[in-house]
C-alpha cells in the first residue's frame, strides 16, 4: 500500500523575508519521501517561477510528480505567515493553482493506497469534485487531517469529508470549532460516530492522544523537545506523516503514537516545515529500524 497525498502545495513566507514550500500535504508527502514510503502527490500549480520551483523541489527530493498539474491561469498557492503570542496564523491567497484540481487530469492509480487529504484545499467546488471522483477510484482506508483556516471552511462541508475515514486527526480548538456544544468527552463522542478507526487530537505542549473507535483505552504522548523552538509550522504535518507511516508499517498504535510526536518534536527546531537536508531524517530512520533506497 502506498500513500496518495491530495492537495494544496504552497510557499509559505515568514516575516524574515524567508521563503519555504510546504502546504499541509506537500509537507505530509515530503516526510514520507524522506522515509522510502513513496507517495504519490495529487496537486496543481501555476506555470509560474514557483510553479517551476516546486517541480525543481521534487525532483530533486525523488518524489513522483505524476499527480501534478499544471494551470496557466491561477498561480501557485502562497501564504503570509506571521506570528502571534509565538503561534503561526496565516493570510492565504485564494483562487490560486492548487483551489481548480481537475478531475478530468487525474491519474488512475492501480494497486492498494492510502489516501490522505485535508480540508483547505476542498473550499472551492472544483478540488472538491476531484477529490470525490478519487474517493470513488479508491474506496480504501483514508486519512484526513484536519485543517480549519478562517474564512476558508464550512462546518457541513468538513463533517461530510469525515464522515467514513479511517484516521482523523485535528486539534483541540478545531474540536470545538466543528462541536461547539457539549463538553469534550461530548464532542469526542460526536466525532467518533462519523470514524472508523482512529481519532488524534493534538494539543500543543500537552502533545496528543488517538482514542479508538472501537473501545480500546486512549493513547497519550507528550513533547520531547529539548532544542530551541524555531517555529512551529508544519508540527502538525509532522506528526500526521508519522501517523500515516505507521499505519502503512503495521506499528502498533502506541509506538506510532510516540514516533510522532518525536518527529513533529523535532520539526519545531527548524524555520518551515520541509527539511532539505536528508541527515535531518537519518537519526529517526536509524531509530526506527527503516530502510531507504
Amino acid at each position: 500500500m502506498r500513500p496518495l497525498i491530495f492537495g494544496e502545495v504552497l510557499f509559505d513566507r515568514f516575516p524574515d523575508g524567508s521563503v519555504v514550500l510546504g502546504g499541509a500535504p506537500f509537507n505530509v508527502a515530503w516526510h514520507l519521501q524522506a522515509f522510502g514510503l513513496a507517495p504519490l502527490v495529487i496537486s496543481r500549480v501555476g506555470r509560474d517561477a514557483l510553479g517551476d520551483a516546486v517541480v525543481a523541489a521534487m525532483t530533486r527530493w525523488g518524489m513522483d510528480r505524476r499527480g501534478v498539474q499544471f494551470d496557466a491561469t491561477h498561480p501557485t498557492g502562497t501564504v503570509e505567515v506571521s506570528f502571534q503570542a509565538g503561534e503561526p496564523h496565516y493570510a492565504i491567497a485564494d483562487r490560486v493553482a492548487y483551489d481548480i484540481i481537475a478531475a478530468g487530469e487525474l491519474p488512475a492509480p492501480a494497486g492498494e493506497w492510502l489516501l490522505y487529504h485535508g480540508s483547505l484545499a476542498l473550499r472551492h467546488t472544483e478540488s472538491a469534485e476531484a477529490l470525490a471522483r478519487l474517493r470513488d477510484r479508491i474506496p480504501g482506508s483514508r486519512f484526513v487531517d484536519v485543517n480549519l483556516r478562517t474564512p476558508w471552511w464550512r462546518r457541513e462541508q468538513v463533517l461530510a469529508d469525515l464522515k467514513g475515514a479511517t484516521w482523523v486527526k485535528l486539534n483541540e480548538d478545531e474540536l470545538v470549532a466543528l462541536f461547539p456544544d457539549g463538553d469534550d468527552a461530548g464532542r469526542q463522542a460526536e466525532l467518533a460516530t462519523l470514524v472508523t478507526g482512529h481519532v488524534v487530537i493534538t494539543s500543543g505542549e500537552q502533545g496528543a492522544t488517538a482514542n479508538s473507535v472501537n473501545g480500546s483505552p486512549p493513547v497519550r504522548v507528550r513533547p520531547t523537545q529539548t532544542a530551541a523552538v524555531v517555529d512551529t509550522v508544519g508540527a502538525g504535518d509532522a506528526f500526521s506523516s508519522v501517523c500515516l507511516a505507521g499505519r502503512l508499517l503495521a506499528w502498533p498504535l502506541a509506538v506510532t503514537m510516540q514516533r510522532a510526536q518525536q518527529f513533529a518534536s523535532a520539526i519545531v527546531g527548524i524555520r518551515g516545515a520541509t527539511p532539505t537536508d536528508k541527515d535531518f531524517y537519518r537519526r529517526f530512520l536509524d531509530a526506527w529500524r527503516m530502510k531507504v533506497d
